[in-house]
C-alpha cells in the first residue's frame, strides 16, 4: 500500500525588491520514494495552472546544511531562519524561501514512511526504463 505525506506550508516568493507569501504543499509518496514534490497553486504560476516541482529527497536534505543542486533546482541555507529553493524554468527563475525547521520536520516524517537508503532501487529502475521505452 502506498503512503502519501502532504504538508501545506507558508513560504515566501522572492521577487524584485519584495517577498510575497505563497502557499506550498510539500508532498512525499512511497510510490516515488526518491523524490519530494513542491505543489504550487494555480494563482502563483505565470500560466495560471497549478505547478509541481519534483526533485531528489536527498537534495532537500543536503540543501538544509549546505548549498546543493545542479540543473533546475538549487537549495541552500540562508542564515538560521531561511532555506532558499531556487527553481529554474524556461520562463525564468523563482526563488522561494522556507522555514528550515518545517523542511526538517517534513523530511523526518518522510523517513518514517520510507527510511533513507530503504528505497527500492530495483523497482525505480524498472519503472524508469519502462517509461523511457514507452512500453516497448
Amino acid at each position: 500500500m502506498d503512503v502519501t505525506l502532504e504538508l501545506p506550508v507558508h513560504a515566501r516568493l522572492i521577487t524584485t525588491g519584495r517577498e510575497l507569501p505563497v502557499p506550498v504543499t510539500l508532498r512525499y509518496t512511497s510510490a516515488d520514494p526518491f523524490a519530494v514534490h513542491l505543489d504550487f497553486p494555480d494563482h502563483v504560476s505565470l500560466s495560471g495552472e497549478a505547478v509541481t516541482w519534483t526533485f531528489a529527497r536527498s537534495l532537500l536534505e543536503e540543501g538544509l546544511g549546505t548549498a546543493a543542486g545542479i540543473g533546475s533546482v538549487h537549495i541552500w541555507p540562508c542564515g538560521p531562519f531561511r532555506t532558499v529553493v531556487e527553481l529554474h524554468a524556461l520562463e525564468g527563475v523563482a526563488m522561494v524561501w522556507f522555514d528550515p525547521g518545517v523542511l526538517r520536520r517534513f523530511l523526518l516524517r518522510s523517513y518514517a514512511v520510507v527510511e533513507p537508503a530503504g528505497e527500492d532501487l530495483g523497482t525505480a529502475v524498472d519503472e524508469g526504463i519502462a517509461s523511457l521505452l514507452g512500453g516497448v
